[in-house]
């Protein structure tokens, strides 16, 4: 899942809530964190603000500690973002710290030709293992087409993996198709970053033609802002999904209504009615109502949620109480405050059928912990 980030009132990093939300997210079951990221703010990546390095080191700091208490391994990836040069140096300190892949942001490219962009990507590629990443335009990505991502594949052999969000499913085919006719379906790793499109995206099997026979790719799994939040909740929606495609069974009717529920508390979150421009204030608020965050502040200050976004988060939070984890993080808040607890003892399980239609039906869910 993608990290936010927790700053005091003057805009410095709160260690200690920043520390607390790592945990959060260990404890819920996130298989991986990504940190430097949209989601964490792309003004952590500013040479003046000197915070990318500390606030990899803390992540990391914190995610070792929590391994070595539950015995857990956690994927650790970095956001690479700015000019070459730049993206190289924010490669070299990740994979310094024991960071396993970065992910490489080319928003800052926009308007670049292909070439320029595959070779900014091969040259991060020469440091640490990298993530591409389909980042939508609304909130600044570049247009990535399919020739783009069949060069990435075929070209940079030190492509692990995708985060595939552009918010568009013409797009998201794009990747898929590029990636099953490079070859490469079995060594490069799908995942989601479709905030709108959660659970169909998991659901979803790709098949494309390639030579004489049908080949098919999935998506592995989320990297999502949206499950920075409700996080427990969401590992166990995931698990429930992933449930379904090992077992090769039909698609539950209640799980498709679920997954309407998710966008529609979503669109709320992100301010889709507003172009997403409160994506990352919405995030914030709602770690603010679970007491994750103290309050909400920003690296920018002119970024705030959008007139209405309030009201919306009022009206997902009265619909779907049961997409929430507030129980899950009243219980054990003090012990991510305090360092005492990363998820010991806790394995998240699937929902069972009866539990998916309580859900969707009436508004409940099984308690967490």
């Amino acid at each position: 899942m993608a990290h936010p980030l927790a700053l005091t009132r003057d805009r410095k990093l709160d260690e200690r809530r920043q520390a607390a939300l790592t945990r959060y997210y260990v404890s819920s079951g996130a298989g991986g964190v990504a940190v430097g990221v949209h989601t964490t703010q792309f003004g952590v990546h500013d040479p003046k603000l000197g915070m990318y390095e500390p606030l990899l080191r803390l992540t990391a700091e914190v995610l070792d500690e929590c391994e070595r208490r539950t015995g857990r391994f956690v994927v650790r990836i970095a956001g690479i973002a700015g000019p070459t040069e730049q993206a190289v140096r924010e490669a070299r300190i990740a994979r310094g710290l024991g960071y396993h892949a970065g992910m490489v942001e080319l928003g800052s490219l926009r308007g670049a030709s292909e070439e320029r962009m595959v070779e900014h990507v091969k040259a991060v590629a020469r440091e640490i293992p990298v993530f591409g990443f389909y980042m939508q335009v609304a909130i600044g990505g570049a247009r990535l087409p399919y020739s783009f991502w069949r060069r990435l594949f075929e070209e940079v052999e030190n492509v692990v993996g995708v985060k595939v969000a552009p918010f568009n499913r013409y797009f998201t085919i794009d990747v898929a198709r590029a990636l099953v006719d490079s070859g490469r379906e079995g060594e490069v790793a799908l995942y989601t970053g479709n905030d709108d499109h959660i659970v169909l995206d998991l659901l979803t099997e790709f098949r494309f033609r390639r030579g004489g026979e049908y080949v098919g790719v999935r998506i592995v799994g989320g990297l999502l802002g949206h499950w920075a939040f409700w996080t427990a909740r969401s590992v166990q929606v995931f698990e429930t999904v992933k449930g379904v495609v090992e077992r090769g069974e039909p698609v539950p009717p209640e799980l498709l209504a679920l997954a309407n529920q998710i966008t529609d508390a979503n669109a709320a979150v992100f301010d889709a009615a507003n172009a997403f421009k409160g994506v990352i204030p919405g995030i914030h608020e709602v770690l603010r109502r679970s007491g994750l965050l103290e309050e909400v502040v920003l690296l920018d200050p002119s970024e705030r949620l959008s007139p209405g976004q309030l009201e919306e988060i009022d009206r997902v939070y009265r619909d779907y109480p049961h997409l929430r984890d507030d129980d899950f993080v009243k219980a054990h808040l003090a012990e991510w405050l305090e360092g005492e607890w990363c998820g010991e003892g806790y394995t998240p399980r699937p929902l069972t059928r009866e539990e998916l239609r309580a859900m969707v039906l009436r508004g409940e869910a099984p308690p967490l912990a």
